[in-house]
């Protein structure tokens, strides 16, 4: 059943049925411009990047080097082999040297290396949770600022059309004390209400700018005229229709969990890499060097020694380091038992949020339902007292009571209204199942 207006509100909301932008049309502005996705996408290019940074130990290293050299004498100068043994000497003057050096390593056995490979995996995959969570969270983020323009607008349009009836009592009752119909008293009340409404409906108007600057705030774009919610909603109930579902579904999809879970295994890795630093490592290596050296004291004389290549194996056992290793296991614990703190509270969270906006969206459909019927009951009870007034079987108090619990009525039924819908989109989140769908579904049903 059609929720019915008063003509003044009807008048009201006219101008805001024309065609508008809708809220898929917000979503991709947000997509485009929301600092706070942004920042989350950021993010999670950054933690990515300690992936190859990690396995960077495990892979082989190549260096090589140049060194030149010049050293000045003023008195005798001997020159010297690459593996300085003196071959010649002569008077003042300087000698150069040239050193070419090249060294390659492959680390064989670093299991600290490994461990932290495997803990910057683990780092990613939370980050990339991290990054869902906050784009899932967009899309309740750009339905609330829509909605919140809409539930404004919708209170501001009501501000004015009460404040259109209080300015009907008011010259009305001041008409009937002209005419020695009502009392003084009346015309101070009817004027007093009037004046209160004018004051609401300015208070509103701020609102809706405060609403529609909030909705810029992630759209990044100045906001149009919006589509509005249509009257006839469906009120099905959630599918599953069962609270435990939906929480077990949190607590195993919920990306908030996911990520703290991923957190705490990569605190593990990092702790078995922290105790491999009292582990040995082997590392096979290359090196190669040639070293020339000439006197200009004695031309001729400088060339090249012969280079020589060496091949082995490096085994490094790690026998004190001030307790350094120590402190670093110490601390790699304690991380992961704050993480797991970190996780166990994200799943009572999500569990909640879960049990909580199953309950708000299957009481939603009642609440709905009672908040449109009781505007069509307000409306007519409204009618009646001014009838009765006009011929004096009411009392203005009773009028003005009648318009202001219709006025609140309606204020109810477009926030509970509002609020439905977003209520599905909430308990979607809280389980880790919201997707551009649910969204889609939504902006179906504005008009």
């Amino acid at each position: 059943m059609r929720m019915k207006l008063l003509p003044a509100l009807l008048l009201a909301l006219a101008p805001m049925l024309v065609h508008g932008e809708d809220l898929m049309d917000a979503y991709r502005q947000a997509v485009a411009n929301d600092p706070v996705l942004a920042t989350a996408d950021a993010q999670r290019l950054l933690v990515a990047e300690g992936v190859p940074v990690a396995r960077a130990a495990l892979l082989p290293q190549l260096s090589a080097g140049l060194a030149l050299n010049q050293i000045h004498s003023t008195g005798s100068t001997q020159t010297t082999d690459g593996s300085g043994n003196i071959v010649q000497t002569g008077g003042g003057g300087h000698v150069r040297g040239r050193s070419l050096v090249g060294n390659f390593s492959q680390p064989i056995v670093d299991l600290s290396a490994i461990a932290s490979l495997r803990a910057a995996h683990a780092a990613e995959d939370a980050q990339e949770q991290t990054y869902q969570a906050a784009l899932q969270n967009l899309y309740v983020r750009v339905a609330g600022a829509y909605f919140n323009v809409l539930v404004a607008q919708d209170m501001l349009a009501i501000d004015r059309a009460y404040e259109d009836a209080y300015k009907q009592e008011f010259e009305q009752t001041s008409s009937r004390f002209k005419n020695g119909l009502s009392m003084e008293a009346d015309v101070n009340q009817s004027k007093a209400l009037y004046l209160y409404i004018k004051a609401q409906r300015i208070s509103a108007q701020d609102g809706v700018k405060d609403a529609r600057r909030a909705l810029q705030q992630i759209t990044g774009k100045p906001v149009g005229e919006l589509k509005k919610l249509r009257d006839d909603l469906p009120m099905q109930p959630p599918q599953p229709d069962s609270e435990q579902a939906w929480v077990d579904a949190a607590l195993k999809t919920n990306p908030t969990v996911l990520a703290a879970r991923y957190a705490v295994t990569s605190d593990e890795h990092r702790v078995g890499a922290a105790r491999a630093g009292h582990l040995p490592t082997l590392v096979a290596g290359v090196g190669y060097n040639k070293f020339g050296q000439w006197s200009n004291t004695m031309p001729g004389t400088g060339a090249y020694g012969p280079a020589t290549t060496t091949v082995g194996l490096t085994l490094n056992v790690p026998l004190f380091s001030g307790g350094l290793t120590h402190a670093r296991v110490k601390q790699a614990l304690y991380q992961r038992d704050a993480d797991q703190g970190v996780l166990e509270t994200r799943r009572r969270q999500a569990a909640r949020d879960a049990a909580n906006y199953f309950n708000l969206v299957v009481d939603g459909i009642e609440q709905v339902a009672s908040a449109r019927d009781s505007v069509d009951a307000a409306q007519k009870t409204v009618a009646s007292m001014r009838a009765g007034y006009t011929i004096g079987t009411q009392s203005l108090t009773n009028v003005v009571f009648a318009i202001q619990y219709l006025a609140s009525m309606q204020s109810e039924y477009t926030v509970v209204r509002h609020q439905f819908v977003l209520n599905k989109l909430l308990l979607k989140q809280a389980a880790g199942t919201i997707d551009m769908r649910d969204l889609q579904a939504v902006n179906g049903l504005l008009q």
